[in-house]
């Protein structure tokens, strides 16, 4: 790998906007992939993202956008995708150049729906990416307050840690610091799991319950998390670390998540469909719950949030009701 590594984009949302922001800051030239033309050409004449992030500006000379994929691949050593995971698929459908090569990191919080896999193990297993060659990039840490400038923290997650290192050089900032790990599964699973568990606050807030029973869901929840992880990948860890506990609270708890906010709509009494239909952005905790739930089918992890939030988004089930036998089963 050359000692100043290419760096691409993938991605036109929130997160990618944030980590475009974070690169342009490192970087004297990086390429910025986004299907949507007509935001590249307002980037282009006014320096700002007009859907995402709005405030943020980029400075133009730096950024190589592109609406072709192949174009940013074939640029770039290191790849950063920032999509939601139930449109990653379809991206990698319009790849006409190889991905072997390419060092892969992940913003991606979500499951494959079609592999029923994290974002990792897919390019692993169905691109054939050495797991050396694979990395996660993970909070705790919303793309809103980068934005904002506000001191954020990243975990990079790589089971090389001289990549994790480029990573986290090239991310790192005043108002942002990285730190590394080597459990990239384990953060990648942690990613996912927290937004299931951010909906799960979010219908606790929608029925009325307080703050009293929020503390006692979310002290539920890290411990549910743990029991999953360690079924998936079994290794030493703690579950009290930032990337995990620091990236659940604030997903359960912060204005800016979507989770919650999407969780927040079902317990007030609004239908699935309608409430993703009021949000401009994609809830992957809504996908991450049924491929969750179908994966711990085969480990066995006692998970009763996880199935409380299955029964009401897949089963239709009345949010009071699962909500109200919920609470005998925490402790």
């Amino acid at each position: 790998m050359t000692e100043n590594p290419k760096f691409a984009v993938i991605g036109g949302g929130s997160w990618a906007t944030a980590i475009a922001k974070m690169l342009g800051e490192n970087l004297t030239e990086f390429f910025w992939y986004m299907r949507n033309e007509n935001a590249i050409e307002h980037i282009k004449d006014h320096h700002h993202n007009p859907n995402y992030l709005s405030s943020v500006e980029f400075d133009i000379k730096k950024l190589h956008l592109t609406s072709d994929i192949n174009e940013a691949v074939v640029y770039a050593d290191y790849i950063i995708f920032a999509i939601p995971s139930a449109f990653l698929s379809a991206e990698l459908e319009k790849l006409t150049e190889p991905l072997k090569d390419k060092i892969i990191f992940s913003a991606i919080k979500g499951i494959v729906p079609e592999t029923g896999l994290i974002v990792g193990e897919h390019f692993n297993k169905i691109y054939s990416i050495p797991f050396e060659n694979i990395g996660v990039i993970t909070g705790p840490c919303h793309a809103e307050e980068v934005a904002l400038e506000r001191l954020s923290y990243l975990t990079i997650a790589c089971g090389d840690a001289k990549k994790a290192q480029i990573v986290a050089k090239n991310l790192s900032g005043n108002y942002i610091k990285t730190k590394i790990s080597d459990d990239i599964i384990g953060t990648e699973y942690a990613a996912m799991l927290k937004n299931i568990y951010a909906i799960a606050a979010g219908i606790a807030h929608g029925l009325g319950y307080g703050d009293n029973f929020q503390s006692v869901l979310m002290s539920n929840a890290i411990r549910e998390m743990k029991k999953i992880i360690k079924k998936v990948h079994k290794m030493k860890r703690n579950i009290n670390d930032s990337a995990y506990l620091g990236d659940l609270l604030v997903t359960g708890y912060s204005v800016f998540s979507r989770n919650r906010m999407f969780g927040n709509m079902i317990g007030k009494g609004y239908t699935v469909k309608s409430a993703m239909m009021e949000m401009s952005m994609v809830a992957e905790g809504y996908y991450a719950t049924k491929c969750a739930y179908n994966l711990n089918l085969a480990h066995g992890a006692k998970t009763p949030i996880m199935d409380a939030v299955y029964e009401i988004l897949y089963e239709g089930k009345s949010a009071k009701k699962v909500f109200e036998k919920l609470t005998d089963k925490l402790d």
